[in-house]
């Protein structure tokens, strides 16, 4: 069954591996006969940065995010699949990926606050498939048995189940990319083509 995805790449390097594995991401999507939206993130100068209005009427009734990202929003909105490519910058998101998180996964579009509870209700129920595809500079064990993943935890547990309940959550990872050969890069997007492949 065809879906809508919107795939959101943060990196600035057009030539970049990120931008390699967005575009293999696409056409692999598209050749299944699902429609894709590409986002890039800095193609598209987007602004990260969470202004004082949208700060100060963050916890206030019938919040609207601001204008100038409210298309993103609707594009957010249509669809049903989301993918997020992005390296990993001393073990975190890139600042401008985690503006975009930021500034359009807040109230009404993403979550309620449930005031009585103190709890967050998710609200993007339209997304059926949350997939993350990444590459880091250190190794699988520093990633994993040093730093504990932190990009995973942060993605799965806090983002995608605080925004998105009973999401498909996937998460594929290039580690050891400093040192990386073009076979192993090669690999990795084989990987890749086969995993969007099967959604």
């Amino acid at each position: 069954m065809s879906r809508r995805f919107l795939v959101v790449l943060a990196h600035p390097l057009p030539q970049s591996f990120a931008a390699s594995a967005a575009r293999t991401v696409v056409e692999t999507l598209e050749g299944q006969g699902h429609a894709v939206d590409l986002l890039d993130l800095y193609a598209e100068d987007f602004d990260p940065r969470l202004s004082a209005a949208e700060r100060a009427g963050y916890m206030e009734p019938g919040y609207q995010p601001s204008e100038d990202v409210s298309g993103i929003v609707e594009r957010l909105k249509a669809a049903d699949g989301l993918v997020l490519v992005f390296p990993q910058w001393w073990f975190n998101l890139p600042a401008i990926m985690k503006g975009f998180i930021d500034r359009i996964f807040v109230p009404g579009v993403a979550f309620e606050h449930d005031k009585a509870g103190g709890r967050i209700v998710p609200l993007m129920t339209h997304i059926r498939s949350f997939w993350v595809v990444t590459s880091t500079g250190s190794p699988w064990w520093v990633v994993h048995l040093y730093m504990g993943n932190p990009v995973r935890r942060i993605m799965k547990r806090g983002v995608a189940a605080f925004c998105a309940k009973s999401v498909d959550f996937r998460m594929l990872a290039l580690h050891d990319m400093d040192r990386a050969t073009d076979e192993k890069r090669k690999r990795f997007l084989v990987k890749l083509r086969a995993a969007f492949a099967s959604i």
